[in-house]
């Protein structure tokens, strides 16, 4: 398992938000490639990547800032945000983005995603942003009208990699992840997962650890990063990485 350093764009900065609320959003660097450019030389495997403006139906606000940030790092990126149809998902994999993490229309087009992921097998994350139980769509605006377990028995026989699960209450808040909605859905699904949502320090980290299975491939480390809570070295360290 990993610590996977997250950038969300938003008018091509390096921004975070609260509960996903778009008009929340706090500049943490201006220059998102150089932000890109300092994970990769501190070590970190693999970048989060979102784009807050397609998420919320800006669309290519920040394309230019993403091609500069492939054409800077080696690393892999996973990307999310605004992928609406498997058009797009193709551009972004020609781009050269290695993992793609897509939320509404995986959500809305199970047999669409599934074709996807038979050309782009284990590539592609189904995201689960989840809300009072409920996965939410639309720039977590609207509630759909599955579950986890639903979403679950659809894509768990599909060529996708896994899913990133992301408990908005505590979305960039703060205060601790939801080790138990964490354990639940790992023991739902056989695909790997990626978590988020609610990062606050070390502490959360040697949670993780205590129900680390090769099926939990990482964390998503945002602002607790970016205030100073969380140093990704020592926690890739603790988490004894083998994604």
């Amino acid at each position: 398992m990993k610590a996977f350093p997250a950038i969300d764009l938003k008018d091509n900065k390096c921004v975070r938000l609260t509960k996903g609320v778009d008009s929340t959003s706090q500049i943490f660097n201006p220059d998102p490639v150089e932000q890109a450019k300092y994970f990769e030389d501190q070590g970190c495997t693999r970048l989060h990547l979102v784009d807050l403006d397609s998420a919320f139906g800006r669309d290519k606000v920040n394309t230019k800032t993403i091609q500069q940030i492939r054409k800077s790092i080696s690393i892999p990126i996973q990307l999310g945000g605004g992928i609406r149809d498997n058009k797009i998902a193709k551009k972004y994999f020609e781009l050269g983005i290695n993992f793609l993490i897509i939320g509404s229309y995986a959500v809305k087009n199970v047999e669409k995603v599934t074709q996807l992921s038979k050309s782009f097998q284990d590539s592609i994350y189904v995201a689960l942003d989840i809300l009072d139980e409920n996965i939410m769509i639309n720039g977590w605006q609207q509630k759909s009208s599955l579950t986890p377990a639903a979403v679950f028995r659809h894509y768990d026989k599909t060529k996708i990699r896994g899913y990133v699960l992301t408990d908005i209450e505590n979305d960039g808040m703060l205060s601790g992840l939801n080790l138990n909605m964490i354990s639940l859905n790992l023991s739902l699904t056989i695909k790997k997962l990626i978590v988020g949502g609610g990062l606050k320090d070390m502490q959360d980290i040697k949670g993780l650890k205590k129900i680390q299975t090769p099926q939990l491939e990482g964390v998503i480390a945002g602002k607790a990063f970016y205030v100073g809570d969380i140093d990704l070295k020592k926690a890739d360290k603790l988490l004894g990485a083998n994604a």
